[in-house]
């Protein structure tokens, strides 16, 4: 039996993990910018609907499903191209 070396992971791999970090990272930060805001009092007198802040709301409630997706279509396409390899590594 071959032992062959581990290929390196493909480019939408890479492309896909930094999509989820940068989704999810995104998300979190956006969370905590409107828990510190809400600490602050930018909600009083309707504070939260103007300027950046709708972006900031909404950012959460869409980011993280959508990082969500992207890191179940990294784990298939991590999933097909291992199968690949096991089946190309076959005798």
């Amino acid at each position: 039996m071959t032992t062959q070396p581990p290929q390196p992971a493909s480019r939408i791999e890479r492309v896909l993990a930094y999509m989820v970090a940068a989704m999810v990272g995104l998300s979190i930060l956006a969370f905590i910018a409107v828990l510190i805001g809400t600490s602050a009092g930018v909600g009083n007198n309707d504070g939260f609907s103007q300027g950046v802040w709708p972006f900031v709301l909404t950012l959460p409630l869409l980011g993280l499903p959508v990082g969500f997706v992207l890191l179940i279509a990294l784990l298939i396409v991590s999933a097909v191209r291992r199968s690949r390899e096991a089946r190309a590594n076959r005798p």
